[in-house]
């Protein structure tokens, strides 16, 4: 593979690009799996750089370096949990390629195991934020539906959901790698030719979360209080149903308050310390990776026009293949 560095250094700017939530990637695919989309666009990215990559776990680590700070400067009120979910699929993959043969089974293994690990971060922070009670309601609903269908069964409602819901990502993560062996086949196959686009350089706009996070996790708090405390006061034992629900509702309202003013801040502002002792050490490298960003999403815009003439599956297989191909190909009239 010829000039592997400038590749690897557009593979990182494109995984900051996702990462960041200003991609094109965002835009196009704008659906409530868009965590999902995230996650397996990350994991190809990390992939593909350890495709190129000599040192695989140098490279992947110090991709992963890079993105983080990126994201902490473009998305700065992104939560902890982001952090750790982008450092832990970096680490496997950096591991993982690393020590074991790059073939099906490697990618396959990579994305099972992290959106599995996506999945339990996700029921982990219920059972803390509402305790054992958000299941116990889960368990209250599942009795008072088998009870109406007539259909009683010693399982409970909650290993049927949990088991259910692990399963899926499972598969998801299974069909995630299978995808991307696929993408890395068609982008190897290709000719590595330059791409060039008439283009003009556009200022990155730095979009401020704060608020429509904030709301969100409000939204998703009331509405889960809500299903909790019906399930205790209308389908549970009358006094003991309503001393129940109000007291997770108190539980999870003190421990988001805790999350978010204590113990969430704290570890996010250790994160920033060590990205910005690292900050000047790759400064060249950020810049040039957030330089890249406006092209980058005109790009994906154009590869998705490109590939109008096909339909389905072979489309988006495509798309994203040609998209990172023409990325990382990409150049600069004046270069």
């Amino acid at each position: 593979m010829k000039n592997n560095k400038s590749i690897i250094d557009k593979l990182t700017a494109l995984w900051a690009l996702n990462e960041s939530g200003l991609g094109g990637f965002l835009h196009v695919f704008n659906s409530p799996f868009t965590g999902l989309i995230v996650g397996g666009v990350s994991i190809l990215l990390i992939s593909l750089i350890s495709f190129y990559a000599k040192n695989k776990w140098q490279a992947v680590l110090k991709a992963l370096v890079i993105v983080l700070i990126i994201k902490m400067a473009v998305s700065p009120y992104s939560p902890f949990g982001a952090y750790v979910a982008v450092s832990f699929q970096a680490v496997l993959g950096a591991f993982l390629f690393s020590n074991f043969t790059w073939k099906s089974a490697t990618i396959i293994v990579l994305g099972m195991v992290t959106f599995l690990e996506s999945a339990l971060q996700k029921l982990i922070i219920l059972t803390i934020v509402y305790g054992t009670g958000f299941w116990e309601a889960v368990n209250i609903y599942g009795a008072w539906v088998q009870n109406k269908l007539n259909f009683m069964s010693e399982t409970s409602a909650t290993s049927v959901l949990v088991t259910t819901y692990l399963f899926v990502y499972g598969v998801c993560g299974i069909l995630a790698g299978l995808f991307i062996k696929s993408i890395i086949i068609i982008i190897s196959n290709k000719p590595e030719t330059d791409f060039y686009l008439k283009i003009e350089k556009s200022t990155v706009e730095n979009q401020n979360k704060k608020v429509s996070f904030k709301i969100k996790i409000i939204w998703i708090w009331l509405l889960t209080v809500a299903i909790i405390v019906l399930a205790f006061s209308v389908f549970g034992s009358t006094l003991f149903g309503w001393q129940k629900a109000i007291y997770i509702v108190l539980r999870s309202f003190l421990i988001l308050m805790l999350w978010y003013l204590v113990i969430g801040p704290f570890l996010l502002k250790g994160v920033r310390r060590y990205l910005h002792k690292k900050e000047s050490k790759y400064q060249e490298d950020i810049t040039n990776a957030m330089d890249l960003f406006p092209y980058f999403r005109q790009i994906i815009s154009f590869t998705w026009k490109e590939t109008r003439h096909l339909k389905g599956y072979t489309r988006f297989q495509y798309f994203m293949a040609n998209s990172i191909s023409n990325c990382v190909h990409f150049k600069i009239a004046s270069e």
